[in-house]
């Protein structure tokens, strides 16, 4: 009777484990995708201190990354609404984050390159920016990218930017010699340029352009792009799955008008500004 009963403990034991394996308790799911539309909670990744991309206001970040985000999801949904736990992703943390499991999927001024390529697995792109440089309204000494030669640049941390400016191809762009000045993030790098610890900020014109917009004329943006930024949806390695339906998403949301009248809204009318009008090809799920 007593190794009966201790067997029949054991089984119920080993049910009530392989119900919480497959939803009881933290359901799991194989992709971001599945769950999506399995109705979890997708923890989103996106920036906290540029604004009109992602900027943090009250509980939520707003801008155009995040508006992205949410209507992207939705799609992936069937058009349903998806809830959402936003988690701060600095540029110096995405990889990790996508990684350790911190986050399911990256909007974050995410520009797509080869070295990322190895670590992380993007959609999109979904829209495509260029770098140009930031520079005090009052400054006559910087005109264009290769006036930069001997001036100090802001190096954010985890951003490739400054090697545009500082590096040759492939890696970099223009090979100039300029002076780096270290920051934690860009929203660092516009408090050192407006306390003259700087000369420049040169990263995407998007970013730049919620920063001079937030500054109300203080800063002016030279309006001569010199790459394309690839702007990705970053996935943990392999997700491909996820991949495809956010490409099929971003493909629709521009197609539809969704992503020009995202755009228009947070950067419509803002000088030497030029923003996107067409689908930038998808890069492909490897």
């Amino acid at each position: 009777m007593h190794m009966r009963r201790t067997g029949a403990v054991l089984s119920i034991a080993a049910m009530a484990a392989g119900l919480a394996a497959c939803g009881g308790g933290e359901q799991t799911y194989a992709t971001v995708a599945d769950k999506i539309t399995g109705g979890g909670t997708v923890v989103v990744g996106t920036k906290w201190d540029q604004p009109s991309l992602g900027l943090k206001m009250g509980n939520e970040p707003e801008g155009f990354d995040v508006d992205v985000a949410k209507a992207v999801l939705k799609e992936v949904n069937g058009g349903k609404d998806v809830k959402i736990e936003w988690k701060e992703s600095a540029s110096s943390n995405r990889e990790p984050f996508l990684q350790n499991g911190t986050v399911d999927i990256i909007f974050a001024t995410y520009s797509i390159t080869e070295e990322r390529k190895g670590k992380v697995t993007f959609g999109g792109p979904y829209v495509i920016a260029h770098q140009d440089v930031m520079v005090r309204k009052d400054d006559t000494s910087i005109n264009s990218p290769q006036d930069l030669k001997g001036k100090k640049i802001c190096k954010a941390s985890g951003s490739n930017s400054y090697k545009r400016i500082t590096d040759p191809p492939p890696d970099g762009q223009l090979d100039i010699d300029a002076t780096t000045v270290d920051a934690a993030n860009y929203s660092e790098c516009v408090q050192k340029l407006t306390g003259s610890n700087l000369d420049a900020v040169t990263t995407d014109d998007l970013i730049l352009a919620g920063f001079a917009k937030q500054a109300g004329g203080n800063f002016k943006v030279l309006g001569q792009g010199f790459t394309n930024e690839k702007y990705g949806i970053g996935l943990k390695k392999g997700d491909t799955k996820t991949c495809e339906a956010v490409n099929k998403a971003v493909a629709t949301l521009w197609s539809n008008g969704t992503m020009k009248t995202l755009l228009d809204k947070w950067f419509g009318g803002i000088q030497g500004l030029k923003l996107s009008e067409t689908a930038p090809p998808a890069e492909g799920c490897a």
